[in-house]
């Protein structure tokens, strides 16, 4: 039973870490093509925060949405 659950807990780890390393590499890719050069853009001008607000959103994406309805 013991082993059950640590798969489990595991599983959720790896589907968070994925989902936002997908998130992180899709907030660069917007970035490096969508970015903008001049500087005036907040978010897109930088490749940290718009990959911060990729790994940020891939995260938010991985919360199970079913968790209270039993």
């Amino acid at each position: 039973m013991n082993k059950i659950i640590a798969a489990i807990r595991r599983y959720k780890w790896f589907k968070i870490s994925s989902f936002a390393f997908l998130g992180g590499i899709a907030g660069f890719t917007y970035y490096y093509f969508v970015g903008c050069q001049s500087g005036s853009c907040p978010i897109t001008s930088n490749p940290f925060i718009s990959t911060s607000y990729g790994m940020v959103i891939g995260f938010l994406f991985s919360l199970d949405k079913k968790k209270g309805k039993e």
